[in-house]
């Protein structure tokens, strides 16, 4: 009996040894593109405080001050070392080294990254640009004719579908290679990126059953094709066999800004809000059960329309609700609906004031990091 288990590949379900052949093809095909990259801070020299990088840390592979191994380096007579406070992955996306991460692997500006490609060729890495909205990141490091990997379509996986994740688990076993299955299409998370309590919500994640340990993050997620179809991100603590990767698609339009313009461009709009549903309709009285209520949020201080931004000069008032961009009603979220305009595009805002229904026009800008 044949079944089919994805769109591109037949397997002989009568023979399990051409399964396990198409993941040892897939991880052979990858591995040489997946590289560690070393988090360094030059930290104040304290003697017994530095721990094992097995224990303790980030959920996310990003350590803590006082945590990993010295490297010995004392600077002007200051009294400080350089000490690597973590560890995560990435992968090869471009030959002249331009490697893809996770934001939270390199989301700290004073901290110095070094790339290790294979078992001992290190490079002074630099960020080339940190997503403003999603858990991506760009890295480049000097180094030519290096082994990419290939993207697939992270659009097409199916629930079911057998993934393997790569990664530099636990900062010190490279190329540590796990196997499951697609868990979960379009799921939400909040995510830790870094030691001050920065968080990220991530939507429109995978949820896989791959063991993902620390240091995994940033590796590649991929398909028996030996494509990459996601970026490893996230674990939940405290639960077994739950996985997070943000899709590969997400990560191809910041390759092609980086490679374009130099940097990632994401659109600004300059709105809190919640998305609506027929709950809240019945609860608050509301005229519709879709869209976006402008309001702010928990924290202090906030404000529903961010004063000068293109919201705000479109007009757009807390309490207002948009049901429509450029025509198109608002589906699951409005910032799903905003990732498919681009910064300087011009658009309009179909809102709900009170009884009365508005279209308002605004131009994108560009969203800063």
């Amino acid at each position: 009996m044949t079944i089919k288990t994805h769109s591109l590949y037949n397997v002989n379900m009568n023979n399990p040894h051409e399964h396990d052949r198409l993941t040892i093809d897939a991880v052979k095909k990858v591995s040489p593109s997946v590289v560690s990259i070393v988090i360094s801070k030059y930290l104040p020299k304290i003697k017994n405080v530095y721990e094992s990088p097995l224990f303790g840390g980030n959920p996310f592979g990003y350590g803590l001050p006082g945590q990993g191994l010295p490297d010995q380096e004392v600077i002007d007579g200051a009294g400080k070392e350089k000490v690597k406070i973590g560890g995560g992955s990435g992968f090869v996306v471009h030959k002249d080294g331009l490697i893809l991460t996770n934001k939270h692997v390199v989301f700290d500006q004073e901290a110095e990254y070094t790339v290790v490609v294979g078992e001992e060729e290190e490079y002074p890495a630099k960020v080339l640009s940190r997503d403003p909205i999603n858990d991506i990141a760009l890295v480049q490091i000097k180094a030519k004719n290096l082994p990419a990997v290939d993207l697939g379509n992270s659009d097409k996986l199916e629930l079911g579908q057998t993934v393997v994740a790569i990664g530099n688990a636990l900062g010190l076993f490279s190329n540590t290679v796990s196997k499951g299955i697609v868990s979960g299409l379009s799921r939400s998370i909040s995510a830790s990126l870094g030691n001050e309590g920065e968080m990220e919500n991530l939507r429109g994640v995978l949820q896989t059953d791959v063991a993902i340990n620390q240091g995994n993050s940033g590796g590649p997620l991929i398909d028996l094709e030996g494509k990459a179809i996601g970026i490893n991100t996230a674990i939940i603590y405290g639960a077994q066999n739950i996985g997070f990767a943000i899709p590969i698609n997400w990560a191809k339009q910041d390759l092609d800004d980086i490679l374009k313009h130099g940097r990632i461009i994401k659109p600004y709009l300059g709105l809190i809000y919640v998305m609506l549903n027929k709950k809240m309709k019945s609860q608050y009285s509301l005229p519709v059960d879709y869209g976006a209520l402008v309001v702010r949020d928990h924290r202090p201080h906030t404000v529903a329309v961010v004063p000068n931004s293109p919201a705000d000069k479109a007009g757009v008032k807390e309490n207002d609700i948009v049901v429509e961009l450029n025509g198109e009603k608002i589906g699951k979220d409005l910032s799903d609906m905003l990732q498919k305009c681009k910064a300087g595009e011009e658009i309009e805002l179909t809102v709900f004031r009170k009884d009365k229904e508005l279209k308002l026009k605004t131009t994108l800008e560009e969203r800063k990091a």
